[in-house]
């Protein structure tokens, strides 16, 4: 971890402007209402007082969510339909408010610096060769560490926000079982779009995904009081 949380917050902060000057944020006052409901239990749940959470709801048909460092979350109108109801939306901001939890941006950005200072040793070692030699060498071996090491860093980190959130969307109150039943509805809603392979992917495939959540069912019970 290359960078202090504290320079990931104020990264995050500065983001979540910039998103929202570019955005139309949604006046619906019913599904605001739902936002900021599931949003404040999930907050709670985590346990960081310290977080300035913010929960914004986005006029788009895009069926996404995420949450900046610091407890800066968004939400796009088009996921609402897939979430369906309080259960299903606390289980995607369970998993969005995970990652920045478990402080995956800056896992990110140390990781893509660490392969960049690889990738320049290796030019630096190969000075002397052919320069195309060099490029071919060095594309290489960018290629193998976005799909041996960033892409699968990047799925292990989609699973530990699962796992997380999942346990998030539980202490919140909510049944954890509707995660399995949103990842489901992702699943059918992805069948229109083409879907690369998993091992070329920065996400586990929903199959992964759901059978995950159902090896971690049992564990998420125990914290299970419904409010």
């Amino acid at each position: 971890m290359l960078l202090p949380e504290s320079s990931e917050i104020q990264m995050g902060h500065q983001a979540y402007a910039e998103v929202l000057k570019k955005s139309k944020v949604s006046t619906d006052p019913t599904l605001n209402g739902q936002l900021q409901r599931v949003g404040g239990r999930i907050a709670v749940a985590t346990g960081r007082t310290d977080y300035r959470w913010e929960f914004k709801l986005l006029e788009d048909k895009q069926a996404n969510a995420f949450c900046l460092p610091g407890g800066k979350v968004a939400v796009y109108t088009g996921i609402l339909p897939i979430a369906k109801d309080d259960a299903g939306l606390a289980a995607v901001l369970g998993h969005e408010v995970s990652h920045a939890i478990a402080r995956h941006g800056g896992e990110r950005i140390s990781q893509t610096l660490l392969v960049q200072a690889g990738l320049a040793a290796t030019q630096i070692a190969l000075a002397n060769r052919d320069p195309r030699t060099v490029q071919q060498v060095t594309s290489l071996l960018g290629a193998g560490a976005t799909v041996g090491l960033l892409l699968p860093w990047s799925r292990a980190q989609e699973s530990e926000a699962d796992h997380l959130g999942l346990i998030f969307m539980t202490k919140a109150g909510y049944d954890p079982h509707a995660a399995i039943d949103l990842w489901v509805r992702m699943s059918e809603a992805a069948k229109t779009q083409q879907q690369p392979p998993e091992f070329l992917s920065t996400h586990p495939s929903h199959g992964t995904r759901i059978r995950q959540i159902e090896e971690w069912l049992p564990e998420a019970m125990r914290y299970y009081h419904p409010q």
